[in-house]
């Protein structure tokens, strides 16, 4: 924990998940600081983190609930500047909304609501990436809305089997049907029919796309953080290889473990795309390569950073320094473009799991020698805990994650060896309906019956963390 020139700024950040508990931790490691989290439910992440304070408010996603809670925090710190962080696209979404009422009190690090919804509504930003000659793959746009397209009437001008997603992952947030996954991987046209039918019918009234299918396991995915200035020149990217993604319907796209990579051309074409709307403040983005012939296509941007963001601040490059320097303490970023080149392995997997699943020799031989060398970095295990409970919750975690993922990684192979053998191609990281398993996620426990204030908390962590 470097702890210099600590600033008296308080980084509230929403959201319960790895990316927020990695998120706290980065401003942590910086400056010493101990940030508020705001959690929709209670879990042992960050509940018994000493590092944190985290405050449980059920229903923290509807609007009325946020901006009440958020008007709570405001009044009592208001002897402090406050940082507005949200680990998930629907909290991003509600902070620019309201951005009117909430910069009164917040310091927001976000774009614009014309801007947001250009970019994180996929279709859109297919249309910029061929406006500004950034590879995407080929989408068929279906409109999901109540009266909207006949799911029979699809024509699409590629093979089966294909991708299917939300354009709005925000809107696609509050949609409930049976059978709901984050992304759908269909073999044909009868299962492309009824998913869309059950998006018709669910409170989802955004358009849904289809994409042709690129062939490759977890190991072909790319992930690219960027940071754009005030003035919205990019001034730092961070890529790297996805080695394994997250196995549940609705964590798919998810890390569990990246390798640091570099990538100019990929970092270029980015770097064209975000200046060329002004963009300001960090954004993600997922990238695919083809193995057939190298090539890639760019699948989103996530107006945010994402949920395994700590592979940054693993391979040197703390994300909340950025933050910081740019927008609280406006001091000068570092001349020209800083390329992160540290060499590291993120992981929330199980060592096992993660080597049974790489099948390339070469790059399962990286991972092993990165585990032999010590560069490999799980957010979770943070020695600057000071609870016992907390500093075993890595162990049991991790326990649970390899007990879990081994049921679903037998279930993953069988699902992307039928589609290889469908195919006649590479195998790709498909995910069927059923056999899935949870793999990763935070366990709930109850709320505690008596809270001290959200002051006391941060102070007295404050001490304990000094």
């Amino acid at each position: 924990m470097e702890n210099i020139d600590a600033p008296d700024v308080l980084p509230v950040i929403l959201g319960g998940d790895i990316g927020a508990y990695s998120l706290a931790r980065a401003f942590h490691e910086a400056y010493g600081i101990v940030p508020l989290v705001l959690s929709q439910a209670a879990c042992h992440m960050c509940g018994d983190s000493s590092i944190l304070v985290n405050r449980v408010v059920p229903h923290l996603e509807r609007p009325a609930v946020l901006l009440s809670t958020l008007a709570n925090t405001a009044e009592c710190f208001s002897d402090r500047p406050l940082l507005l962080l949200g680990c998930g696209d629907w909290y991003v979404r509600l902070i620019v909304e309201n951005r009117a009422v909430l910069e009164k009190s917040f310091i927001i690090p976000y774009i614009g609501e014309d801007l947001l919804n250009r970019l994180t509504e996929k279709d859109r930003f297919y249309e910029l990436c061929a406006e500004v000659g950034v590879p995407a793959p080929r989408t068929v746009v279906f409109d999901a809305s109540a009266d909207g397209d006949d799911p029979a009437a699809v024509i699409l001008p590629f093979p089966f089997p294909v991708v299917a997603k939300p354009a709005s992952s925000a809107a696609y947030h509050y949609a409930d049907f049976p059978g709901k996954q984050k992304v759908f991987f269909l073999r044909d046209a009868a299962e492309l029919r009824a998913t869309l039918a059950a998006v018709q019918s669910s409170r989802y009234e955004g358009k849904f796309l289809i994409q042709e299918m690129i062939p490759g396991d977890d190991t072909s995915m790319r992930i690219l953080t960027t940071y754009s200035d005030q003035n919205g020149k990019v001034r730092f990217t961070s890529f790297g290889q996805t080695l394994l993604e997250d196995m549940r319907p609705m964590g798919v796209g998810n890390p569990l473990a990246i390798v640091s990579r570099t990538d100019e051309t990929i970092v270029a074409e980015a770097a064209r795309l975000l200046e060329a709307v002004g963009y300001t403040g960090f954004a993600n983005f997922d990238i695919k390569v083809d193995p057939r012939d190298g090539s890639h296509r760019f699948f989103e941007i996530n107006t945010r950073l994402g949920r395994s963001n700590y592979y940054v601040t693993a391979a040197g490059d703390n994300v909340a320094r950025w933050l910081m320097d740019d927008l609280v303490l406006g001091r000068p970023l570092p001349e020209g473009l800083t390329i992160a080149r540290g060499e590291s392995l993120y992981t929330v997997a199980p060592k096992a799991i993660l080597l049974d699943y790489i099948r390339d020799d070469a790059l399962r031989r990286e991972v092993r020698g990165l585990y032999a060398l010590g560069r490999d970095a799980d957010p979770l295990d943070y020695p600057a805990e000071k609870s016992l409970r907390r500093r075993l919750y890595p162990l049991v975690f991790a326990f649970r994650q390899w007990k879990t993922c081994r049921a679903a990684m037998a279930d993953k192979r069988a699902r992307e060896k039928a589609v290889e053998d469908l195919e006649g191609a590479e195998p790709f990281s498909g995910r069927g309906k059923k056999g899935t398993v949870p793999c990763g996620d935070s366990e709930r426990v109850a709320s505690a019956s008596s809270e001290p204030s959200l002051s006391d908390g941060l102070t007295a962590r404050a001490k304990a963390a000094s």
